[in-house]
């Protein structure tokens, strides 16, 4: 859509590429992409896969005149930083144009308008979750400008992608996200991602109040974290990266000498001079990694699409039984007072019978599933707290749970992609110190996981921690039940939420959905 965009990209080398043929070559092909997705455990930024995607050019600006006059709802949130996390439930939220927004953004106190109640200084606005289809549903072709077919999954565009649009200080509460997988292409601005692995899920503190379908959030403000009362937060693995839109970056050396480009791994352009390098990345975010996402310039513009896999199958069961749980006893604790724990992205019935036909529905789609599968390999789970691995026959095909290192639906996994490391597919480092109020740069983990030894230490960063990765889980579980019989209770009575933060911990659903498809497989 954004004409003429291809006239504006300088001739360059992709990163990673070298000699004449390597101008405009994508360091993957579409299938060795996918490949790197369904086996990385860990997450990464993918380096100049996108640089001739015409969303490139989508600043806020170009936007607010493609979208000319339409109204999206903007949530709003305080700048000042409590250590409660500012779920959208506590939020407040306007209807308003990009325009308007941008108007606003500038700084312009007296403006009249819907922002008119909301101080720039006090206040940050974030359009965020804005599925194409409904943005853009009178020009479905924009949809052509995302092409996430260069990652290998074929016809999928931005019909199937999520646009973000916020201003400085706009963020979304630490949350997993129940369902695939996550691209991400920032297009204007910078955002700060913090990350933490699957396993530091007791350390995160998970609650699903307030209840949104696909995302269990943290209790914690994890970049200003109330350590009396969360203290295991303190063993949570922090990742960080800042991502930034794609900069065209010119470098200029002798003949025969090499560049050391982000990473230090060393790369011969044969000789060349000048040589303009461009650097657009991706983040991909592997299942169940925990995420906060905060906007660190004036505006930003993100574009993400969420990759379907197979362990969505039995994920869609666990989540109909939260929903269940969650929706029976806090509507019958306050029948009148839902926006009080649902929150605002929830807009469908939640009444009992809806949800029964709901979970019946995720359990059956689940064995539609299954009779094109092979064997569905289900833990058992004994009453000593031991896991079993048990097989039914009643599938025909594909083993469920392919992916991940930590597969919540077989444990079983495959090897990771780690050696596709490079300057190409960078790895989010572990950040061990506590996050600064600001950071600059193009990368948080711009090569600091790196050896300049050909390699061999790429991808080190995460690997030597898998053989851990389940016994430090169970090990966190047991400090868990430890720490909360021997700690003096500050109170005595037990509310709804706390009764809930136990049946439907992500590990208690689990084991209830791989139950139920037990009974139903007998």
């Amino acid at each position: 859509m954004a004409a003429g965009s291809e006239a504006t990209i300088p001739k360059i080398l992709a990163a990673g590429a070298g000699g004449e043929e390597g101008e405009h070559v994508k360091p993957f092909t579409p299938e060795k992409a996918k490949e790197i997705i369904m086996s990385l455990q860990q997450p990464a930024i993918f380096c100049n896969m996108v640089f001739d995607w015409p969303a490139r050019h989508w600043n806020a600006k170009y936007l607010s005149e493609v979208l000319h006059g339409k109204r999206i709802r903007f949530r709003m949130g305080m700048k000042s930083i409590s250590t409660v996390p500012q779920f959208e439930t506590t939020c407040s939220y306007v209807e308003a144009t990009l325009e308007e927004f941008l108007t606003w953004n500038c700084d312009q106190s007296s403006i009249s308008g819907p922002f008119r109640d909301y101080d720039h200084s006090k206040f940050w606005a974030y359009a965020d979750y804005k599925y194409f289809v409904s943005l853009f549903e009178d020009k479905t072709d924009i949809f052509q400008d995302v092409k996430w077919s260069d990652f290998g999954f074929p016809g999928r565009n931005g019909q199937e992608s999520t646009l973000w649009i916020g201003s400085l200080g706009a963020h979304t509460p630490c949350h997993l996200d129940s369902y695939g997988c996550n691209l991400v292409f920032q297009v204007q601005g910078r955002k700060r991602w913090h990350l933490f692995p699957p396993e530091d899920t007791p350390f995160l503190y998970p609650t699903r109040i307030p209840y949104e379908e696909s995302s269990v959030f943290s209790k914690i403000n994890v970049v200003n974290p109330d350590l009396k009362r969360f203290p295991k937060f303190q063993k949570a693995q922090r990742h960080m990266v800042t991502l930034s839109p794609g900069q065209v970056l010119e470098r200029k050396w002798e003949e025969g000498t090499q560049l050391l480009l982000l990473v230090k791994r060393r790369m011969d352009f044969g000789g060349r001079q000048n040589v303009q390098v461009l650097l657009i990345r991706v983040l991909f975010v592997p299942r169940h990694w925990w995420h906060y996402v905060e906007s660190i310039d004036p505006v930003t513009v993100s574009i993400n699409s969420w990759i379907e896999l197979e362990e969505d199958h039995l994920a869609r069961v666990e989540e109909a039984i939260t929903r269940m749980l969650v929706c029976a006893l806090k509507t019958a604790e306050n029948p009148q007072n839902t926006r009080a724990w649902l929150n605002p992205t929830e807009v469908e019935e939640t009444s009992h019978e809806v949800n029964c036909c709901y979970l019946n529905a995720a359990v059956s789609a689940f064995f539609d599933r299954c009779r094109t599968s092979k064997v569905v390999e289900i833990q058992a789970v004994r009453t000593d707290g031991d896991h079993m691995k048990k097989e039914f026959n009643v599938c025909d095909h594909v083993e469920v749970g392919q992916t991940g290192s930590q597969n919540l639906t077989t444990g079983i996994g495959k090897p990771e992609a780690t050696s596709h490391f490079g300057p190409d597919l960078v790895p989010v480092a572990q950040r061990s110190e506590e996050p600064p109020s600001q950071r600059g740069g193009m990368f948080e983990s711009d090569g600091k996981d790196f050896d300049d030894k050909d390699g061999e230490h790429f991808g080190k960063l995460h690997c030597a921690k898998r053989q851990q990765i389940m016994s430090n889980s169970e090990n966190a579980v047991e400090e868990e039940i430890v720490s909360n019989t021997t700690t003096v209770p500050s109170q005595t009575f037990i509310s709804t939420d706390d009764l809930l933060d136990c049946l439907v911990n992500p590990q208690v659903t689990r084991i209830v959905a791989q139950l139920l498809i037990q009974r139903r497989s007998l």
